[in-house]
């Protein structure tokens, strides 16, 4: 496994298990139950979410939901077409200031399709 990807993974689950270990927090807990479920499979397809939280956390400019977000893409067999082509949509409607997460995307893509 590529080395971002498997520090950003890495880190990610330290974190969440530190998070979701507080057994008094309900609110933290209901927040990830439902982002969780919010990405199943419904009225659109996997996929189409997937790409829906991509562009939403490109414009938004969050690197960790930009890589969460590729990284469930890619494991869901979008194409590194599909994925210009929807960072091309959050660049346009986030501006200039998505540049930079854009870059930073695009490694991140390689680094999974480096892993195979």
């Amino acid at each position: 496994m590529s080395d971002i990807v498997k520090e950003f993974n890495d880190y990610r689950t330290k974190m969440n298990d530190k998070i979701l270990g507080d057994g008094n927090n309900k609110i933290i807990k209901r927040i990830f139950n439902l982002d969780t479920n919010a990405y199943t499979e419904g009225a659109l397809d996997v996929k189409t979410k997937e790409l829906l939280g991509l562009v939403a956390s490109a414009v938004l400019r969050c690197d960790d939901c930009i890589k969460y977000h590729l990284e469930t893409s890619y494991k869901q067999g979008l194409t590194k077409a599909e994925i210009s082509e929807a960072l091309g949509i959050a660049t346009l409607v986030g501006g200039t200031i998505v540049i930079p997460h854009l870059r930073r995307a695009y490694e991140f893509w390689e680094a999974l399709e480096t892993q195979g």
